[in-house]
């Protein structure tokens, strides 16, 4: 097993002994083996979708824990082939993608349409996979930032996929053709018995301002978890948050000054935990972004955010560019080193 308060190094005790007040973790719908029986089963998804997602719960090395380590590789559209893949020229092959995932002990894998479909007679009976249906393709130029379909959601059900995600640019100038697009897809996608998850990212120049980056505030993220949550994604992927106050700072939209004074804090796990209860308090099950790759920090870097996500009561961790772009031994420990922190009993929902 992981040592992970040797990879946290001083922040172990700040991160590890931390206990939110704002939402007691009694509040939280949170993960665990029976997570469907006692929370999936109150919702209107069929007997299908949940066995889909039975069947993700039921991967890999988290099997049977509730929890979920997914690896996502659609960055040779969303950043181009080369920028992802030059630094391991072998995952230029979709096989060697599903392979890393599997060797990792991955839930499931998440990819393109032709890097699922390349490969699904081989690997779809083998783990779960997720076609991601959209994506913000980069090379037109000048660069427009928008999320473009790719696919459709019965060419995922062909295939085999257990699951359909998007992403939508909340606070965008397209985010209501996107949150359109997205809601039809994801109600057809639970009529044919697939489980959807919804990247549900911010973009907006003014959400960068004086110098902060609100694209990572826990307020703003938090409300497109709830916007992800209304249009009925199982599963919310976000990014882990690093600071507050987007609303006020930006100067727009509706807050309440309890979300900062009472519900939330500085520290990472309350910003967190604030991200989980905007998922209807668990209900969705939210995975952080593991972000991309930094060299030598990685592994730390992977199991932070693990623990973070863990102890706010979030549902697991997708980490794509840390665990692919290095060579294959590296990212299998990356994966694997996540995982070991959802199935430590010691690192507990704060």
């Amino acid at each position: 097993m992981t040592d992970i308060p040797q990879l946290l190094g001083d922040a172990a005790d700040y991160l590890l002994d931390h206990r939110c007040r704002g939402f007691p973790r009694e509040q939280l719908h949170l993960p665990g083996p029976d997570f469907i029986d006692r929370v999936v089963t109150d919702s209107d998804r069929s007997p299908a979708v949940l066995r889909n997602l039975q069947a993700l719960f039921n991967h890999g090395r988290l099997a049977g824990t509730g929890y979920l380590s997914l690896l996502p590789v659609d960055q040779g559209i969303e950043h181009s082939a080369g920028a992802s893949f030059a630094p391991n020229p072998r995952y230029f092959d979709p096989a060697n993608i599903v392979e890393l995932a599997i060797e990792g002990g991955c839930n499931g894998v998440a990819s393109t349409l032709g890097v699922l479909s390349s490969v699904a007679r081989r690997y779809a009976h083998r783990i779960p996979m997720i076609l991601k249906l959209n994506h913000n393709e980069t090379l037109t130029y000048p660069a427009i930032y928008d999320q473009t379909l790719f696919a459709e959601v019965e060419q995922a059900h062909d295939m085999g996929c257990a699951a359909v995600g998007a992403t939508i640019y909340f606070g965008s100038p397209e985010s209501r053709r996107q949150i359109m697009e997205i809601s039809e897809a994801f109600e057809r996608a639970h009529q044919l018995g697939m489980v959807t998850v919804l990247w549900a990212y911010l973009r907006n120049p003014a959400f960068k301002h004086d110098g902060s980056d609100y694209h990572v505030a826990a307020d703003l993220t938090g409300q497109a978890n709830h916007l992800a949550s209304t249009i009925k994604a199982d599963i919310v992927k976000q990014k882990l948050p690093e600071t507050n106050g987007g609303y006020s700072d930006v100067g727009f939209g509706h807050t309440h000054a309890k979300v900062y004074e009472e519900l939330t804090s500085d520290h990472p796990i309350d910003l967190a935990r604030y991200q989980v209860a905007c998922c209807y308090m668990g209900r969705a099950g939210l995975i952080n972004s593991g972000g991309g790759s930094k060299g030598h920090s990685d592994l730390g870097e992977a199991v932070r955010t693990a623990v973070i996500n863990k102890r706010a009561g979030g549902m697991g961790l997708i980490s794509g560019r840390k665990a692919f772009q290095k060579p294959v031994s590296e990212g299998v420990e990356l994966l694997r080193a996540i995982q070991d922190v959802y199935l430590d009993d010691k690192v507990t929902v704060a």
